[in-house]
């Protein structure tokens, strides 16, 4: 097994956990904290006979993870490895290590709140401060501090200041660990360029090119138009380079992402969003152009309804993306904007806690018997007029009782959607009145991100279909 930097500090850290319940660890990109920690914590019994839960922020990385803990350990993902994401689970009565997406803990404190089968609950990547990562965060040390005195709490970072956090949790310790030190030359536009992002990237993947490029590159696009346009750009010099042209992003199928982050016969020019910046190492990456720009979750003042717009990324998100070339070798980063807008970026994302719409994590608190916000124990508590808002939004609903505290009976059946509660009670009425069918697919096309991009992919993937059933038939004729 491959030795990562990581390796040396996991006796410090099965110790630290054996004498205080929490935990926080820092360590850069690449020192592979996502897929050795989680391992050596189940190989020390630290779970007892409970299972290890290692919360990351995307799908993407929840598969990847498991996969490469398992091929580890010489299994197939879903023996004593496994996974779990909205509407896809692979594990078995033998699972003992257990991957999973933010949002899917916060659902299951609902169903299990003691977590009985639980022994250890790791937060990768924390510094990204989504929302259900604060959310699941809270709500453990709520559980650990009332029924569940036994339950251990890792948090782990790569750029987030440790200490903060580690006050939060009891004053828990700290461990640092270091990262890969291959060096990743880092270029910047010398003066704003006017034209299209996706001509910017053609002309960014010829130079590499054109220079002598050796392994892949790793492009980082706010979302899945773009990657597209990005992808017709580009073909040009993909045809002449022998590159392979892969996209990457959220909406594809699992089989989709798999051809884009393993290893390929051909050199590839991979078209991300920011599923890619961060967790596990993506083999051959020589190269990363940045484009600087991702989709952002927000709320639109409007429709009351999240949105996700195109925004700057911060410092510590453009430093990890350029890390990504810099993982298994030494490598160039190349930024589609100049020094100065990266200097006048912010250092990190504003948390989502402090920017997004509240209403759904107020629902699962009030259904998980938090009756008081403001004095519910936040790691960074949110206004006191977002939480007013929110609970107002859900006693107009119809999802609180008059008081504002707790669930009612219509505000549990709203819960077992996974929807935004203007969406959840769209389909909840329309289920009392007999069209439940027709509101579930308003509340699709409501709340899809980019319905163009969704049509797209199905339109290719149904001729890609007939396509092969036309073949199928000539054959057998």
């Amino acid at each position: 097994m491959q030795s990562l930097p990581v390796d040396a500090l996991l006796p410090e850290v099965v110790e630290s956990l054996r004498r205080a319940p929490n935990l926080v660890i820092e360590a850069p990109p690449g020192a592979g904290k996502t897929t050795r920690v989680p391992a050596a914590l189940l190989e020390a019994g630290l779970a007892g006979e409970g299972e290890v839960w290692v919360l990351e922020p995307r799908r993407l990385a929840v598969r990847l993870a498991a996969r490469r803990v398992a091929e580890e350990r010489g299994e197939r993902v879903g023996e004593t490895i496994g996974y779990q994401v909205r509407f896809d689970e692979v594990a078995g009565p033998r699972t003992r290590l257990r991957f999973l997406t933010e949002g899917v803990l916060t659902r299951r404190l609902l169903s299990d709140p003691l977590l009985a089968r639980v022994g250890v609950v790791v937060l990768d990547e924390f510094h990204e401060r989504h929302l259900q990562a604060d959310l699941a965060l809270a709500l453990l040390k709520h559980l650990q501090g009332g029924a569940r005195k036994d339950l251990r709490i890792v948090a782990m970072s790569a750029t987030l200041d440790a200490a903060p956090l580690a006050l939060y949790l009891n004053a828990c310790p700290v461990l640092r660990s270091e990262g890969r030190r291959f060096d990743v030359e880092v270029e910047h536009l010398l003066l704003h360029d006017e034209r299209p992002l996706e001509v910017l990237v053609e002309s960014a993947a010829r130079r590499l090119v054109v220079e002598g490029l050796e392994g892949d590159v790793l492009v980082f696009l706010p979302g899945a138009a773009e990657i597209r346009r990005a992808q017709s750009a580009c073909a040009s010099i993909a045809a002449e380079a022998d590159l392979l042209v892969l996209p990457l992003h959220g909406e594809m199928t699992a089989a989709e992402q798999d051809r884009a982050v393993s290893p390929a016969a051909k050199r590839k020019l991979i078209l991300s969003t920011n599923v890619a910046e961060s967790s596990v190492t993506i083999e051959g990456v020589a190269a990363v152009i940045d484009s600087g720009l991702a989709r952002v979750a927000g709320h639109s003042p409007w429709s009351g309804l999240p949105v996700l717009g195109v925004a700057r990324v911060s410092r510590a998100s453009a430093i990890q993306r350029a890390g990504r070339a810099g993982r298994t070798r030494a490598g160039r980063c190349l930024r589609l904007y100049t020094a100065q807008d990266f200097a006048a970026r912010p250092a990190h994302e504003t948390p989502e806690i402090q920017r997004l719409d509240l209403a759904e994590a107020v629902l699962e608190l009030s259904a998980a018997g938090v009756s008081d916000l403001r004095r519910f124990d936040w790691f960074e508590a949110p206004s006191g007029p977002a939480l007013d808002s929110a609970q107002e939004l859900l006693q107009r609903l119809g999802a609180l009782d008059e008081g504002g505290c707790e669930l009612s009976p219509l505000g549990r059946r709203m819960l077992r959607l996974p929807l935004h509660p203007r969406l959840a009670r769209i389909v909840v009425e329309a289920e009392g009145r007999g069209v439940a069918r027709e509101a579930c697919a308003l509340a699709a096309l409501i709340s899809e991100r980019d319905i163009r991009a969704g049509l797209t992919l199905q339109d290719a993937r149904e001729r890609q279909a007939t396509r092969a059933r036309s073949s199928s038939s000539s054959s057998s004729s």
